[in-house]
């Protein structure tokens, strides 16, 4: 059995509450003439005039989606479908598709043939950034979605995703590759399998 605590005892007033709710509508009411008649430039007002002024946003804002490129300019993107899986939203399609004859990659890697972000679907968690292991998928665009009144237009496409450049401009991944091919590549390919 629990022990009883006794109440402090509480006035006329604060039991009608009536003095805290005047309070409240005071503060409410110097907010609203402060921020109505005061200027700018004084920085009383917190609003942003957009689209005339605009906030800062931090450097790891997640803008738009945009697909990384190789130096040939094809994506670095492998169809692996990582980032399709670990979607909570399942905002992403992808069509893998086979290198041809003579390609360096060909029965090594896949590239999308078919690549869409549904982005009225996404929820901007980033986990397709992180489970992608190529860092072909990033939202460091910086840019939020621009308005449209067809959804066609927020199903943003392969070449749409490669067009997109980051904040700083760039079209490449911050994360160097080694690619079949490359000087710099480990040396493991579908010629040399290390057996």
């Amino acid at each position: 059995m629990g022990k009883p605590v006794k109440r402090p005892e509480q006035s006329l007033s604060e039991r009608a509450f009536l003095p805290e709710v005047a309070k409240g509508l005071t503060l409410t009411a110097s907010r609203f003439f402060k921020n109505t008649f005061s200027s700018a430039e004084k920085g009383d007002i917190a609003t942003v005039r957009y689209p005339e002024e605009q906030r800062e946003y931090p450097e790891r804002f997640r803008g738009v989606h945009r697909l990384t490129q190789r130096d040939d300019g094809s994506p670095r993107c492998v169809a692996c479908l990582c980032c399709s899986t670990a979607c909570p939203a399942q905002c992403i399609h992808i069509e893998p598709a086979e290198y041809g004859e003579g390609d360096p990659r060909q029965g090594y890697e896949k590239f999308p043939k078919v690549f869409v972000i549904d982005e009225l679907r996404c929820i901007f968690c980033g986990m397709c950034v992180e489970a992608c292991p190529c860092d072909a998928i990033r939202m460091d665009t910086g840019m939020h979605m621009p308005p449209a009144l067809e959804r066609d237009a927020f199903l943003l496409d392969k070449e749409l995703l490669l067009s997109l450049p980051a904040a700083d401009g760039s079209v490449k991944s911050a994360n160097p590759r080694h690619e079949p091919g490359d000087k710099t590549h480990p040396g493991i390919d579908r010629d040399r399998s290390g057996h």
